[in-house]
């Protein structure tokens, strides 16, 4: 089979899938028409999140066997055109569940108790003891939206923590000895963490919104390692103002480019949440440890193989 390797990855995708016999092709730098006009030529294509695979790119693609992206989220793929098309679809979301939940737990650590605020400060000849006074997890009740692989390994850690864990799926009886489900209802009413564990979709796009963050009844800490889209930035903005919101940990923003690696527009809200104390705010990184680069890449050659070889 010939595959088409559209981003850089671990170098063991190329290695384990060449010893096997594979025919591997690397193309990093080409646009979305280049990559277009020779799709036809792959039996499989390895992706991150460079090129939208859309309808265009699919049905131009009449030999492909499979698409396997490096992560979890399929949202740059038409997924009901490829399955129409009968290409199979491999992830890898159990590959970066574990830096997923540690980055949860680790920007809610820096957020409550002030650490990165306290550190600079001291660093500037700064020492404030009650200022910086902290709020701990112990005894909170964190809601948890989506229960998958992200969202069990972080039930996981925040169970440890003495936290009591709900949380919220379109799945039914996912229920473990780290959290019980709730209806949605029951989350808003008793959460005082909420942190979104969703894929991006069209029934996701901007749930937190004005009228979710009103039916919270606590006020409550933001936690956002899934997607920037699913949360309507204003209202986020609003909330924080407003005191509704706590405080907001945010991987993802709702401006970035399709491809996750920079922002693709700025704004008065987004230039709010980049200067207030309020919030903690990174790259896109939750899934991005060096551990998980390698799990992420060995669990898409296993399924590759498992199937085709």
């Amino acid at each position: 089979m010939k595959i088409l390797l559209l981003d850089k990855n671990h170098p063991l995708i190329t290695e384990q899938l060449l010893a096997k016999n594979f025919i591997l092709e690397e193309d990093f730098t080409s646009s979305y028409d280049e990559v277009c006009s020779k799709i036809q030529n792959y039996d499989g294509v390895i992706i991150r999140s460079r090129i939208p695979l859309d309808k265009n790119f699919l049905e131009k693609a009449s030999n492909l066997k499979f698409i396997a992206r490096v992560g979890a989220g399929m949202e740059n793929i038409d997924i009901p055109v490829a399955e129409k098309l009968g290409i199979q679809l491999i992830n890898s979301p159990e590959g970066n569940r574990d830096s997923v939940a540690e980055h949860v737990v680790g920007m809610l650590l820096i957020l409550m108790n002030r650490l990165f605020i306290a550190s600079n400060e001291v660093k500037k000849g700064i020492w404030l003891r009650e200022e910086n006074r902290g709020d701990e997890l112990l005894g909170k009740t964190v809601g948890l939206i989506g229960y998958g692989n992200m969202g069990k390994a972080t039930a996981k850690r925040l169970s440890g923590f003495g936290c009591k864990v709900i949380f919220h799926d379109i799945l039914s009886n996912l229920s473990d000895e780290f959290a019980t489900q709730v209806s949605l209802e029951e989350l808003k009413e008793k959460a005082e963490v909420l942190s979104l564990h969703i894929p991006m979709t069209e029934e996701t796009h901007y749930l937190i919104d004005s009228t979710f963050i009103n039916e919270m009844k606590n006020n409550f800490y933001f936690v956002n390692t899934a997607r920037g889209k699913n949360v309507e930035t204003k209202y986020l903005v609003e909330a924080l103002k407003s005191g509704k919101v706590k405080g907001a940990c945010l991987d993802v923003l709702e401006y970035e480019k399709a491809s996750f690696e920079n922002l693709e527009s700025e704004n008065e809200d987004l230039q709010y949440l980049l200067d207030s104390e309020k919030v903690i705010v990174t790259p896109h990184i939750a899934g991005w440890t060096h551990q998980s680069k390698e799990k992420l890449a060995q669990i898409i050659v296993d399924k590759i193989i498992a199937s085709f070889c």
